[in-house]
């Protein structure tokens, strides 16, 4: 009849409480008749003590000492009242009295790293000489390096950027959709996609859920989201690239004017902000410790710059480039420490992009042949969501696609999908890895993917 407590909830008003705790033996120190363990679940531990005395003999002693790391436990014990603060554990006002303690999984004697190193601050590793452990160690043993604080706490938030997103959406009259990932032709009409093997004939994994998004719209869906993998097969090495992550897409359909799919967007997104802030406290403190990070900021309404400002601002801090050039990686970065500088927010939209740096299906802008109806949003200085109001009428993307030189065969389905009526609609979408990479001020988006995979990278 046990009921087991979970380690966060062993405060002071527990004190003298005999409670049952399953939990990691994160580590362990003999000292003469007395044993110290260190408990962990997720990213909160508590110290347990167990001593010689009327519920411990010295064989029990000696036996949890040499219990391996890692291993799962179930203990039964007193909790006390802490006579000083507990440093290097979550619950610092308490610590556990144990009277049983029971192995339900013994881990191996030598792991393949030590989860103390995998938190270290890199910084604090360079400056005493103590280990750290470098990133591919981290992947090759995923399972042991999620089992980390810090991996425990980003994963914990990322989960709260999917909720937020849906919360928000759905309280904004959106309908969640749930789209095929096995596709008869690429998505995008590019070169960029993963061929399968589909019976007698080849299929392609979906580079986005573009099209169905706005198969929905013109079903009259109105406004509908989709939160599922997306795959690129791109030969990126960089620090936020993956051939797999996880798509967080909006499409909507307008009354007057596209901006009002970007402010729906933008506020998506500033809601998701304000309640990770609410709600996620503990595990933005908790990645901090190894990797500080100055407090994202962002403002309401959402700051929106038109490009020709942005390419303004990039001119006057030095930079050579056209009007319709497009923004290489260094000046996305730049531009991004130059808009923190002058608006002090890490999240901002640029709108009006150049007609010619977007794909077939962007709608041009009536204004400004030379300027699109497309937009891009920001945080700290890195794109993660590239939308646009989408060309709408068969005859004008039919045009567009032999501007481009697309083959008319393969983008049928897409272009018919046109014929029978369609509202004006707008829509983007998001990277839930670089959210939630930048938002935490990380600098490799494999730390936010929990199993990765890259052009060198498939396993585990």
């Amino acid at each position: 009849d046990r009921v087991l407590i979970r380690i966060k909830d062993l405060t002071v008003e527990k004190a003298d409480e005999v409670v049952w705790v399953r939990g990691r033996i994160h580590t362990s120190r003999a000292k003469g008749k007395q044993c110290f363990l260190v408990l962990r679940q997720q990213q909160f531990n508590i110290q347990a003590l167990v001593a010689v005395g009327q519920h411990a003999s010295k064989q029990m002693v000696k036996f949890a000492a040499n219990i391996n790391k890692e291993s799962i436990v179930d203990v039964e014990g007193v909790v006390r009242k802490a006579y000083q603060k507990i440093g290097g554990c979550t619950q610092q006002d308490v610590e556990l009295h144990v009277q049983r303690i029971y192995v339900i999984s013994l881990a191996e004697p030598r792991l393949p790293l030590q989860l103390d190193d995998a938190v270290r601050p890199e910084v604090e590793g360079e400056e005493d000489g103590r280990a750290t452990v470098n990133q591919d160690t981290r992947l090759d043993n995923r399972v042991i390096d999620l089992r980390t604080s810090t991996s425990q706490a980003i994963f914990c938030l990322q989960s709260g950027i999917c909720q937020l997103f849906r919360e928000t959406l759905i309280r904004k009259g959106f309908v969640e959709i749930q789209t095929p990932k096995i596709i008869s032709a690429a998505s995008e009409g590019g070169a960029n996609v993963f061929t399968v093997s589909y019976f007698k004939s080849s299929a392609y994994l979906a580079q986005s859920p573009q099209l169905y998004k706005q198969m929905c719209i013109c079903a009259d869906f109105e406004k509908v989201f989709c939160i599922g993998p997306v795959f690129r097969a791109e030969d990126s090495n960089t620090h936020r690239h993956l051939t797999e992550f996880v798509g967080l897409d909006i499409e909507m359909a307008f009354n007057y004017h596209y901006h009002e799919v970007v402010d729906e967007i933008a506020d998506t997104l500033v809601q998701i902000f304000k309640g990770l802030q609410e709600r996620f406290q503990t595990e933005i403190q908790t990645v901090s410790k190894q990797f500080p990070c100055e407090p994202f900021k962002f403002l309401e309404p959402t700051l929106r710059l038109e490009y020709r400002e942005a390419v303004a601002m990039l001119r006057e801090a030095g930079v050579e480039m056209g009007d319709e050039e497009d923004l290489s990686t260094p000046n996305e970065k730049l531009l991004g420490r130059l808009v923190k500088e002058k608006y002090d927010t890490d999240f901002y939209i640029l709108d009006k992009y150049p007609l010619a740096v977007r794909p077939f299906y962007t709608m041009p802008d009536p204004v400004n042949p030379k300027n699109s109806n497309s937009y891009d949003m920001f945080m700290r200085g890195e794109e993660i969501l590239s939308g646009a109001q989408r060309i709408h009428d068969p005859q004008l993307l039919t045009e567009r696609a032999q501007h481009h030189g697309i083959d008319l065969e393969k983008i049928k389905a897409y272009i018919d999908s046109f014929r029978f009526g369609a509202p004006p609609h707008a829509g983007g979408g998001i990277g839930l890895e670089r959210v939630t990479m930048l938002y935490l001020g990380l600098h490799n988006v494999r730390q936010t993917s929990m199993f990765p995979r890259d052009p060198k990278r498939l396993t585990p």
